[in-house]
């Protein structure tokens, strides 16, 4: 829920009724030592900040543990220079949280946060009999643990209370809040053995103890970000098959668009199609709502979409001072990161995906490749339900080519994968052909040409199979052939004979588009994808979708002319 724009004034207002006034009366009752050594308060204030900018990652979650060098900052100068230190940490550490501007309120608010939980534990470390600058172990240890904790507590109950102050309710106790109690494990010694070494050894404790703090920090976040990519993937794949099991193009979109914002956790997200060289928005997601878009061309070029149409290329931008100069368009002001991405087919841009985030440098590169394939699943799924829809309600037989046609076929499909599920037949491989650069041929020789190529390359495929399967025009210059009691390797072997024999075949026709109708022979290549039952799956539908995915994956974009079969 957003917060009212009195709210943040009032916050900023009460900032500075408060912390100034505050600092002065703990510099009045609980005054810092006389003598300072400045190169050592240097580095202390140099580490905290360090600690602030690198993070500890586990989970993904960020663990910023300045307490350890807070701790020992506290041990040694008192209350009052811990309470300047932090303060000034505040300020990495707002900018590491990549503040937008609407919550720039919370930088103060932080600040009296900060400054409340310092004062609270270290007026209770005075209370309590707690000495700055002693040597003695059991005082150090006993008094800096029971400091520690209460300092951890209370900003726990004041984390929940601003929570709530700001309308975010969650329960008292989360995984979070078990690592920042499991924190201390880790901040105590540490900020006793730099308290410590300080003493004893001088200011090269803060490189004997920083160092190591940096490596560490950088490890768990390389092995974090491992461990996330990895579980985007993974949530990637589950969504290629659930794509699969979809057959209308409404729902793929509507499949596309849901699961992306799922893994994508954006603020906004669009889909723009290009139709005849227009942009027309066909879903759009804002704030958490679905919304409809009725932009015309012209608007929806006044935004950063002018540059993707100009390069039909990937790009990101990680806050708004990037492509405000653009104009802001449709996207709501608190924009900050872009991501827009082509949804291409057959090597032509058809659509456009833009992610939007309120935050900054909010996309990692890892989730750029993540979004890229995913794109692809939903081009070619897309590009799939298309074919079935076109196909649906058709007659059994093309009128065209006179092969069987999808319908036909479907039917046959469920009646063989029924038939090896009650072990009539051992195996059921399917092998999908596309031709390549079939949009070409027509271009250049016309259409009236092309069939005739269709109808010779179904004859083609009719002698190539004989009685050893179904074959049909799955649609447009896509053809399918089932076959029963077909291992894979024999199904492959059969593909790639058939590719060949089409390369090496001349294919007679009459130009259309010339000045006088003239005899000419052209080549063409074939694309091949080959799936199988039921190593591959048991259900008819994604043994078809597992055939079109090789095609397109395996066999379309990896250069066409090529057989592929399909790998889970």
């Amino acid at each position: 829920m957003n917060l009212s724009l009195r709210f943040k004034r009032t916050v900023f207002a009460l900032w500075l009724a408060l912390v100034p006034l505050s600092l002065y009366l703990v510099y009045h009752y609980f005054p810092p030592p006389a003598y300072i050594e400045w190169p050592n308060f240097i580095g202390f204030v140099t580490l905290a900040i360090i600690t602030a900018i690198f993070p500890f990652v586990i989970n993904g979650v960020p663990l910023f543990l300045i307490q350890w060098v807070h701790l020992a900052i506290f041990l040694k100068y008192g209350l009052f220079v811990e309470l300047i230190v932090f303060q000034i940490v505040l300020i990495p550490f707002s900018y590491r949280a990549k503040l937008p501007r609407s919550e720039f309120y919370r930088i103060p608010w932080n600040s009296i946060m900060f400054f409340i939980v310092s004062f609270i534990s270290g007026v209770f470390f005075i209370l309590i009999g707690g000495k700055f600058g002693s040597l003695s172990i059991w005082h150090i240890v006993i008094f800096g643990i029971l400091y520690l904790i209460i300092n951890t507590l209370v900003n726990h109950v004041l984390l929940k209370f601003s929570l709530i102050v700001m309308k975010k309710r969650t329960p008292f106790l989360t995984k979070d809040d078990y690592w920042d109690y499991l924190s201390m494990l880790f901040t105590f010694p540490m900020g006793l053995s730099l308290y410590l070494l300080l003493e004893y050894v001088g200011s090269v404790s803060f490189i004997l103890l920083g160092a190591p703090f940096l490596v560490v920090a950088q490890i768990l976040r390389m092995y974090s970000t491992s461990e996330t990519a990895n579980h985007y993937l993974s949530m990637t794949a589950h969504f290629g098959h659930q794509l699969a099991d979809h057959l209308t193009s409404d729902e793929v979109v509507d499949l596309f668009m849901k699961k992306t914002i799922e893994i994508m956790p954006v603020d906004h997200a669009y889909i723009i199609n290009i139709c005849e060289d227009n942009l027309q928005f066909h879903r759009a997601h804002t704030n958490g709502t679905d919304t409809t878009l009725e932009l015309s061309h012209g608007n929806i070029l006044k935004s950063p979409i002018q540059k993707i149409v100009d390069t039909e290329q990937t790009i990101v931008y990680s806050q708004q001072t990037e492509w405000i100069s653009m104009g802001l368009g449709f996207l709501p002001v608190a924009t900050q990161s872009i991501v827009m991405m082509p949804i291409s087919r057959n090597q032509k841009m058809v659509a456009i995906l833009l992610l939007a985030s309120n935050k900054k440098k909010f996309f990692e590169e890892y989730q750029i490749q993540i979004l890229d394939l995913l794109c692809s699943y939903f081009a070619v799924s897309v590009e799939r339900s298309r074919y079935m829809e076109a196909t649906l309600n058709k007659s059994e037989r093309c009128g065209l080519t006179g092969l069987y046609n999808y319908r036909y076929f479907e039917e046959q499909l469920t009646k063989k994968m029924q038939s090896l599920l009650d072990g009539e037949i051992r195996q059921l491989s399917l092998i999908m052909l596309d031709i390549d650069h079939f949009k070409g041929i027509n271009d250049t020789y016309g259409h009236q040409s092309g069939n005739i190529i269709l109808c010779d390359f179904a004859r083609l495929l009719e002698d190539a199979v004989g009685d050893h399967g179904v074959l049909a025009r799955y649609g447009g210059e896509e053809f399918v052939i089932l076959l029963p009691n077909m291992s894979k390797g024999e199904a492959f072997n059969l593909a790639e004979e058939i590719r060949m024999e089409v390369q090496q075949s001349s294919f007679g026709i009459e130009s259309d588009l010339g000045v006088e109708r003239k005899k000419e022979f052209v080549s063409i290549t074939t694309s091949v994808g080959v799936s199988t039952a039921p190593e591959d799956c048991d259900k008819p539908i994604s043994l078809l979708r597992n055939a079109d995915r090789a095609l397109y994956v395996g066999a379309k974009q990896k250069g066409r002319n090529r057989v592929a079969e399909y790998v889970k």
